[in-house]
């Protein structure tokens, strides 16, 4: 049972890391359209995909801890 709670955790946090991923990555685009003179706009629908993308992997991985642990 440890052992299967341990895999939960560790599924919770690869999502996470993949969240940070996608954070880290839009910092770096965000540097980049800086310096590029892009518009506002543009800027703002980099920072929207990329936060739906972190939002969408951390609500997949605490559904899926929270539904892998009622299951057990």
């Amino acid at each position: 049972m440890f052992s299967n709670n341990l895999e939960q955790i560790e599924a919770l946090m690869t999502n996470f890391a993949v969240a940070i991923l996608f954070l880290l990555i839009g910092l770096a685009i965000q540097d980049v359209l800086k310096k590029g003179n892009v518009p506002r706009f543009g800027r703002v629908f980099v920072w929207l995909v990329l936060f739906l993308g972190m939002a969408g992997f951390i609500a997949k991985g605490i559904i899926q801890f929270v539904v892998e642990a009622n299951i057990q």
